[in-house]
């Protein structure tokens, strides 16, 4: 069987010890981005979003787009910018609540403009909180209806005070542009790896920022190797209508060559890993990635296409049917902390990151050596204008036969050649032969 003219080229990717000390993938230095990038106030569009993208930029050459509001994107539309100066209530004792300066998630996310003085029955209708966790404030969106709200902790609720408030929310939404952030890796083939994470929420640790901080250090390192035989798209995307405009943007360079890819989201913690399928459940993405954990972390969590929430909804939709599936430590919407002012910074640790990153790059790794085929034709192939039916048949040559269609039936660019052995049941050795048959008959082509 043939082997690639390429070395291994990721070999030691998880040999800290072969990096120049400036590229070693720390576990401190990732908490250390996470805290830089915790307080700042994001949303699905303004400067908060690209205050991130500028931070990662001084870590990796990433790129930023602007989608211009009003722009269709499928069957979406960019929304108004939005951007927030300050915004606090006011109690009828002199008292500032709710203040957007000392905790980002006191706002309604989207919160149109406001100044007005509202009594307490009223301001009970603008009100978010949670009371079966009291001492949380809620993270609470209105990306696409127009209102306005703040969040607060329900132990604060239920002592507001009698009388009139204040309410001041003062932001823009108005004409401008969604950012997102992008890099592309080129290696020695065109087939891509598509590695994707969300930036759009604003202080949530774990459920937001361990996602991009991960990636980061994940396309620093990238960076850093000389010799990639596949080719790399990193993307920083405001969740779902962020992913959508990227999509838009490349969906033809997209489907002709992502052969793999994963969203990291909810990585940071200390929880068992967690892996949710692409769509169809059984494409190279999953094989990868499953093998791997389940080699190193055999009580990992799975979980089916199903169970979807994040980005990976976007990318496997049908009409854009891209194969990625999602990485995850606990997952999102499966502990207390979600989407609550409780997921902060002491839910991440260095250590954990430090975990994280080497399951990621050993995936990388995998997908790095595995050998995958697609075939050349629309339908089956005729095998015997090439000489590779036998004229005569029998016992013997009916079984070659058979190998060799089996074999065809899987070059899909989905299945790599050690999932397809271990599919058939037969060794890896034989199926090589075929394989270099086929290749020299031009009847398949290497990934």
């Amino acid at each position: 069987m043939s082997q690639s003219t390429k070395p291994d080229s990721f070999e030691s990717l998880n040999d800290t010890a072969a990096l120049p000390s400036s590229r070693q993938p720390d576990g401190d230095g990732m908490y250390h981005l996470a805290e830089e990038l915790f307080p700042i106030g994001r949303s699905l569009t303004g400067e908060g979003v690209r205050e991130s993208l500028r931070i990662i930029q001084k870590h990796i050459p990433l790129e930023m787009h602007e989608v211009p509001t009003g722009t269709s994107v499928f069957d979406w539309t960019v929304p108004y910018e939005w951007n927030v100066r300050e915004a606090y209530i006011i109690d009828p004792y002199g008292n500032r609540l709710a203040d957007y300066s000392k905790c980002n998630l006191h706002l309604l996310g989207y919160s149109e403009p406001i100044r007005k003085t509202v009594s307490k029955e009223e301001l009970e209708e603008h009100l978010h909180s949670i009371p079966e966790q009291p001492d949380v404030i809620p993270y609470v969106i209105s990306y696409y209806e127009k209102r306005w709200g703040f969040c607060l902790a329900d132990q604060q609720r239920q002592n507001l005070p009698a009388g009139n408030y204040q309410v001041v929310i003062d932001a823009t939404l108005e004409p401008g542009a969604l950012t997102y952030g992008s890099l592309y890796l080129p290696g020695d083939k065109q087939s891509e790896i598509l590695l994707s994470a969300s930036i759009c929420h604003p202080s949530l640790a774990n459920n937001e920022l361990s996602g991009p901080v991960l990636l980061t250090w994940i396309a620093k390192y990238l960076c850093s190797r000389k010799n990639r035989r596949l080719s790399y798209r990193i993307v920083f995307v405001p969740e779902t209508i962020g992913s959508l405009c990227f999509v838009s943007q490349n969906l033809e360079t997209l489907q002709s060559r992502v052969i793999a890819g994963y969203v990291l989201t909810c990585i940071g913690d200390s929880g068992p890993f967690s892996y949710l399928s692409s769509r169809p459940g059984d494409c190279l993405s999953d094989h990868v990635a499953t093998q791997y954990l389940e080699e190193h972390y055999p009580h990992f969590r799975r979980y089916s296409y199903l169970d979807r929430g994040g980005d990976e909804r976007q990318y496997g939709f049908p009409g854009i049917d891209l194969p990625i599936g999602s990485i995850m430590r606990t997952k999102y919407l499966e502990y207390p902390e979600y989407h609550t002012s409780a997921d902060n910074l002491a839910l991440l640790s260095p250590s954990s990151f430090q975990e994280s990153f080497e399951v990621v790059c050993g995936i990388l790794k995998r997908l790095e050596a595995a050998r995958i085929f697609r075939v050349r034709t629309k339908g089956e192939p005729q095998l015997g204008r090439r000489g590779l039916y036998p004229t005569l048949s029998t016992i013997s040559s009916r079984s070659v036969v058979e190998d060799m269609m089996n074999v065809l039936a899987y070059c899909d660019g989905r299945h790599d050649l050690t999932w397809i052995s271990k599919h058939l049941d037969r060794p890896i050795a034989a199926l090589g032969t075929i394989i270099d048959t086929l290749l020299k008959h031009d009847v398949i082509d290497e990934m």
